[in-house]
């Protein structure tokens, strides 16, 4: 058996307490409070997690550590309503939530930490409106049409999709109001999205398809079920964001989402790159909406903030010794540039799509999405 010296075990027992330290600044480092920040913050109707951490923080995605949340927290986490205080515990480095009344008169059930007023929210408050006047992660306005259509399509979800297989009088295209006639199993379903598959999305690495981007088309609704397996189902179209016709696929109507997820960095290490800008152009600006290739498969989920960076170019050190340059000039990669943050919103196996915050540059296809550092 080996045996260790006491300086030995003082030195590893030192290298581990040191190595402990460096990363609990790193943490406090990159989740620095601003040196502006206020005392606290009154929650109003059109406040986002986001926009309030942004008050407070350098980084708007370090909520989770300061406010203190757990994993499942931030998964499911409390809901915060208008009306409502935050308050920066200077001593303690945290952001604590109180009532506009004072949490100590036990009308809302508040307590006091060191002077801050805190009420804990449990799910009495959640039932409450089922979290509708909930202040959201971002603003929901610019996903909202994303979250209900079902953006990517796996190969194999098209394989037995009912199909429009004809219209009524044989148009060609049908609108609002118009019948259409669905051949397939519907499952018992009654309302449906329209989609018609798009054009598939490559990694920009591997060049490998990793889904397909349907266009979505519209909504429609059962009339009439059919009563042998060689009849149609009627339909009557409902509301048509594109022209709709024989041949395109229907999926239910999916229940409307509350997404309410509080902004967090992936836990394990994530580099991405951007696939496409949402619409078919080439950049994106701040609230536009970007495809990268990562997702569920690679431990992303819904709240996943990424920041964005740019390739450095690659350069010729020209300020080299003449004498060298007969030989060879040395090439040097200029450091990635950092310009912005993703907020993923929607999560499939291999794609993920998110809302672009803050950025200083345009977005572009093939830039990275990587885990903050």
């Amino acid at each position: 058996m080996k045996k260790f010296s006491t300086a030995a075990l003082l030195l590893v027992f030192g290298s581990t307490l040191n190595a402990t330290a460096s990363a609990a600044d790193t943490t406090k480092t990159r989740c620095a409070f601003l040196q502006n920040a206020p005392d606290q913050h009154q929650v109003v109707r059109g406040d986002t997690l986001w926009g309030i951490s942004g008050r407070f923080l350098q980084n708007p995605w370090c909520w989770p550590q300061v406010w203190g949340m757990n994993k499942d927290e931030i998964r499911n986490p409390h809901w915060i309503y208008p009306g409502q205080i935050v308050y920066f515990d200077r001593v303690a480095g945290r952001l604590r939530l109180g009532n506009s009344v004072n949490p100590g008169s036990g009308t809302q059930g508040g307590s006091t930490q060191g002077g801050i007023p805190t009420v804990r929210l449990t799910s009495q408050l959640r039932s409450q409106g089922l979290g509708q006047e909930a202040v959201t992660s971002i603003p929901s306005g610019v996903i909202e049409p994303f979250l209900a259509q079902p953006l990517i399509i796996e190969e194999n979800d098209l394989k037995d999709a009912p199909r429009i297989i004809a219209t009524a009088e044989g148009r060609v295209n049908v609108g609002k109001g118009d019948t259409a006639y669905v051949r397939g199993d519907l499952k018992s379903g009654t309302s449906f999205q329209v989609f018609r598959p798009g054009v598939p999305l490559k990694d920009p690495t591997t060049k490998n398809v990793i889904g397909y981007e349907a266009t979505y088309l519209g909504t429609i609704k059962l009339d009439r079920a059919a009563t042998s397996s060689n009849e149609a189902h009627a339909f009557t179209v409902v509301t048509v964001k594109q022209e709709m016709g024989v041949g395109d696929r229907l999926v239910p109507v999916p229940p409307t989402p509350i997404i309410n997820y509080v902004p967090h960095p992936p836990e394990t290490q994530v580099d991405a790159r951007i696939v496409s800008v949402y619409g078919g152009v080439t950049q994106a600006g701040q609230n536009q909406i970007v495809t990268i290739n990562r997702g569920k498969q690679h431990g992303i989920d819904v709240g996943t903030v990424l920041e964005l960076f740019r390739f450095g170019d690659t350069v010729v050190d020209r300020t080299q010794d003449k004498s060298m340059w007969s030989m060879s000039r040395d090439k040097v990669k200029l450091p990635d540039n950092h310009y912005g943050s993703l907020f993923v919103f929607r999560v499939f196996n291999n794609v993920s799509y998110g809302l672009v915050m803050q950025v200083q540059d345009t977005v572009q296809v093939g830039d990275l999405a990587r885990s903050p550092e």
